[in-house]
């Protein structure tokens, strides 16, 4: 705009004809120049913001948006709740099916084949609610910590973990000791098999599973790194087993106890992992590794404890030889020994790897402090070989003279 720069601007309206003209001609780019007190000023442009959204249904654009698209899929079998022509099918995923009880009495339930679609519901609704613990939780407070990636890491997973296994035993706790009296009536545990489920009960084994298949897509949601996949998805893959195949089983009374148990010492275990991330200084470290390993122990033995005298004495009193599918009855012996040994298995599974990982922590304590010993030796030598090396560069005349200080001093003392 060449004529634009050199024209007056007091009170020529040719100047005013020409602005408009090239408003017109060239549209919006105009508003870069504006005319102030007889001069024409450049306004710089706003840059650009280097973020960009990434395209829809890529990798990145799922990850971000996880959360939101997964709500709305649930919202789907909500609305279809909602709608008569859909309400039983959208019922079969949301409300909890297998009722054995008449109208107008307190509804009790069994396990069976429809309870898949009410996991894969909730295991929706523990994606939606990971992410908003997530986001509006964890990562407030780690920012406020300012913590390194490898220590960042084991507080999302213990904050997450720790969270799901304070609300589970304190829900698991009210079912066992407040609604059913499972503990001290502890007969209770074999009695009526197959027994029926309570609604909250029911709703929390269901719980159970679903975050365990949730755990799954998390993987990708989460970014795990490939080396890691094998072993988080067989993690998985085992608890969603080790749960599922008594629950389907109709060891209900039994499974609720156990879990119970297996969540106080991994509530315990990942609320010191917790209090090590945030201690910079390590002075709670062995008495949380203490603790954790204690709790741990307890559960396992009571575990081992409450499996072998439900499943080997009391079950045993009932005992039928022959199994009833339609009924849900697996009360037999072979079943029961299967069970037991499975539970045998992981007891001891998880003991030797808490040994296992106190043996290996007392071998590195034991290498630190045997290092730190070597250390100050290790530079008394280099500082003799040192002195030999600088002097070994001086001349003849002055090694002499050091040789002969040396002797003096030695003779004085």
């Amino acid at each position: 705009f060449p004529n634009l720069l050199t024209c007056n601007l007091r009170g020529t309206t040719n100047c005013h004809v020409l602005i408009f003209s090239i408003f017109i001609e060239r549209g919006s780019s105009i508003l870069h120049f504006i005319p102030f007190t007889g001069t024409v000023k450049m306004v710089k442009p706003v840059r650009k913001s280097s973020t960009k959204n990434p395209p829809i249904l890529s990798h990145e654009f799922i990850i971000q948006n996880h959360a939101d698209i997964v709500s709305c899929i649930a919202m789907v079998f909500v609305i279809g709740l909602m709608v008569q022509a859909t309400a039983p099918i959208a019922s079969i995923f949301i409300a909890l099916q297998h009722n054995v009880t008449e109208t107008g009495e307190i509804p009790l339930y069994l396990s069976g084949g429809k309870d898949w679609a009410g996991i894969f519901f909730y295991s929706l609704i523990c994606i939606v609610v990971h992410a908003i613990i997530q986001e509006y939780v964890l990562d407030k407070l780690s920012k406020k910590l300012h913590l390194s990636k490898s220590k960042l890491a084991i507080f999302n997973t213990s904050g997450q973990l720790a969270l799901f296994y304070g609300i589970s035993v304190l829900w698991a706790l009210e079912v066992i000791l407040l609604r059913e009296h499972y503990i001290p009536d502890i007969n209770l545990l074999w009695a009526d098999y197959p027994a029926a489920m309570p609604f909250s009960m029911k709703l929390f084994l269901i719980i159970q599973i679903a975050y365990c298949l949730h755990e799954l897509p998390e993987l990708y949601f989460q970014r795990t790194k490939k080396e890691e996949y094998l072993e988080k998805i067989t993690h998985s893959l085992a608890a969603l087993t080790l749960i599922a195949v008594p629950y389907f089983l109709n060891f209900n009374r039994l499974l609720i106890c156990l879990i119970a148990l297996h969540y106080v010492s991994e509530l315990t275990h990942h609320v010191c992992q917790l209090i090590q991330t945030v201690d910079k200084d390590e002075k709670f470290t062995k008495g949380t590794r203490l603790v954790s390993i204690a709790v741990l122990i307890l559960a396992r033995l009571g575990s081992v404890v409450l499996a072998v005298v439900t499943l080997w004495f009391g079950l045993a009193l009932g005992e039928q030889r022959e199994l009833d599918l339609q009924a849900g009855y697996f009360n037999i012996a072979p079943v029961r020994l299967v069970l037991l040994t499975g539970i045998l298995i992981l007891q001891l599974y998880h003991t030797f790897n808490v040994v296992n990982q106190a043996v290996a922590r007392m071998r590195e304590s034991k290498a630190t402090v045997t290092s730190t010993r070597i250390k100050p030796q290790k530079k008394d030598k280099f500082k003799k070989s040192k002195r030999g090396g600088e002097e070994s560069d001086l001349p003849e005349v002055d090694q002499n003279t050091n040789k002969n200080l040396r002797s003096r001093s030695q003779k004085t003392k």
